[in-house]
């Protein structure tokens, strides 16, 4: 098969991950990987798993440069013979949707996201995410929303939950100088327990919720916060750990490129995402390493945590009830953490593993060609 995946860039994020772990599994059965985007730092990470990558302005939004890129692409897909065109995202998708009528390729979409509908077209601009021959969802929730938003036929939809790389995500193939260079790099203190929220700083992604949360804690827990700043949010939030009085209870890494070594050195893990996460990768990621999680009961996160099994569920956007589940998880038996922790690993390999997630898609690809 030759597939052409189509992105705004190849940065960072679920759907630039998700894009490269298929082109891993499609060259490994012999297709052919094509990925078209504006280019980005993962562009040689596509090139050496096989991909061939071609760098269009896809990252546009401007209307004309929606059509110049139809254009683009439908050349592109004459010229390789593509037969399926992959879109992951709203902009290049409306390119990708006019390229594939142009030409004999199959349509297939990822719905990535909740999307926003706050003014009246956003509905409309967000519809070509449902109008692949097949649409992927990330998960239920996902799909639960297509139908309702879209009216979709639910045999076009084939729900796909993202997967962790159970290779990379495995406890005991994490050398422990690996987590103690991370440790001296990022001055942890010893014998302190470390409450760790990955992702990137956003105000929906709840960091402000769990600094909140850190004077209601009983334990002196450090809160340490994992990603990047791409909008400068950081310094509101450290001038909110200020008022609270909680600032040295609160440290910012930043980016980190060894998630399976960063994980291993939090005693808890926190989504506290205040929108709903259309999956949550955060999540499944810290329980193939074995750690309990505390999420946001919505979204994908609900279907990823059961309560008092792999994890706490508790209300979005509240401090209180996030400092209560803080509380309950520090105070388990090392037993206890070792139960939770392992059922969490347990039910990851089961069901969200990226090698079922490329095994799901490849078959969907086999469906139309």
């Amino acid at each position: 098969m030759v597939v052409l995946q189509v992105l705004p860039a190849l940065n960072s994020g679920g759907v630039e991950r998700g894009t490269l772990e298929m082109v891993q599994a499609i060259t490994t059965v012999g297709g052919t990987a094509l990925v078209a985007s504006a280019g980005g730092r993962l562009v040689p990470q596509i090139e050496s798993a096989g991909g061939r990558h071609f760098t269009l302005p896809l990252d546009s939004k401007s209307p004309s440069t929606l059509w110049s890129n139809a254009r683009r692409l439908a050349s592109l897909i004459k010229e390789t013979g593509a037969e399926i065109v992959h879109a992951r995202s709203r902009a290049p998708g409306w390119s990708a949707l006019w390229a594939s009528r142009r030409t004999d390729a199959h349509f297939v979409t990822t719905y990535h996201g909740a999307y926003k509908e706050d003014w009246p077209l956003k509905r409309r601009y967000n519809a070509v995410m449902a109008s692949g021959e097949r649409v992927i969802a990330i998960s239920y929730f996902i799909a639960r929303l297509i139908e309702q938003r879209h009216a979709l036929d639910p045999g076009r939809i084939r729900i796909i939950p993202r997967g962790v790389d159970e290779t990379a995500f495995t406890p005991a193939l994490v050398s422990r100088d690996r987590t103690e260079q991370l440790a001296s790099h990022w001055r942890l203190p010893t014998g302190v327990p470390i409450v760790m929220l990955p992702g990137r700083i956003a105000g929906w992604k709840g960091q402000h919720v769990l600094i909140s949360a850190l004077p209601r804690i009983r334990r002196p827990a450090l809160a340490v916060l994992v990603g990047h700043d791409p909008k400068g949010e950081v310094p509101r939030l450290l001038a909110l750990a200020h008022k609270l009085g909680v600032a040295d209870r609160l440290r910012w890494i930043g980016e980190c490129h060894d998630m399976p070594a960063a994980l291993l050195l939090a005693d808890l893990v926190v989504s506290a995402s205040t929108e709903p996460e259309a999956f949550g990768r955060v999540v499944i990621e810290a329980q193939a390493m074995e750690r309990m999680v505390i999420a946001t009961d919505h979204g994908g996160s609900a279907e990823t945590v059961k309560q008092d099994e792999t994890g706490w569920l508790i209300a979005p956007a509240n401090p209180e009830a996030l400092a209560n589940a803080i509380n309950d998880a520090l105070s388990l038996s090392r037993g206890q953490r070792r139960r939770i922790g392992t059922q969490a690993r347990e039910q990851v390999l089961r069901r969200y593993t990226t090698k079922a997630m490329q095994e799901s898609t490849l078959a969907l690809y086999r469906e139309l060609v």
